[in-house]
């Protein structure tokens, strides 16, 4: 095998190993959350370290509110503020007779409980986290920055045009 040719296996390989790479994080982020029922969030902070690292993203699976027992790591939009979305540990999770729940939390990584309390109405849907992708978040957070998401919204349809037709026009080694 000459030198060229292996050069050339070895860059098809790499972009076949690309492609596959693109087509499963577009399956996971993408499309799982809508077939699977399941849901994504990257963590912007430090407070669950080590378990889950700022710019991790957890995949989340919803339960019933009821079903949220202490210990779960549960990701949810804090009542206070703007409402951002964190992913804490379950301390307690009281039921009350008209079946909302309050919920008390913590992040692994902080020295006080959340100085406030959710509260979830009777029939709402807890999301529990299930796995962490780290450092998924930081690669997303990369492919957003705007130069990059429209170069690649322009060039990989057209790269992948021409690997197709590179694949498709090339002479096959036992042809002259």
């Amino acid at each position: 095998m000459t030198v060229a040719r292996a050069a050339g296996w070895t860059a098809r390989r790499l972009v076949d190993l690309v492609l596959l790479g693109s087509i499963a994080a577009f399956a996971v982020l993408v499309v799982g959350p809508h077939v699977l029922g399941y849901r994504t969030a990257t963590m912007l902070t430090t407070s669950m370290a080590p378990t889950i690292d700022a710019g991790d993203v957890v995949l989340d699976t919803a339960l019933p509110v009821t079903a949220v027992e202490p210990g779960m790591v549960i990701t949810y939009h804090i009542p206070v503020g703007d409402r951002r979305v964190v992913s804490h540990r379950v301390l307690s999770a009281e039921t009350a007779p008209d079946g909302s729940v309050t919920v008390r939390t913590r992040g692994d990584a902080n020295e006080a409980d959340d100085p406030w309390t959710a509260t979830f109405a009777a029939g709402d849907t807890a999301w529990q986290v299930r796995a962490v992708v780290p450092g998924a978040g930081r690669v997303i957070k990369v492919l957003r920055t705007p130069g990059l998401s429209q170069a690649l919204v322009v060039g990989v349809p057209v790269l992948l045009a021409g690997w197709v037709l590179v694949a498709v026009w090339r002479p096959r080694p036992d042809e002259p």
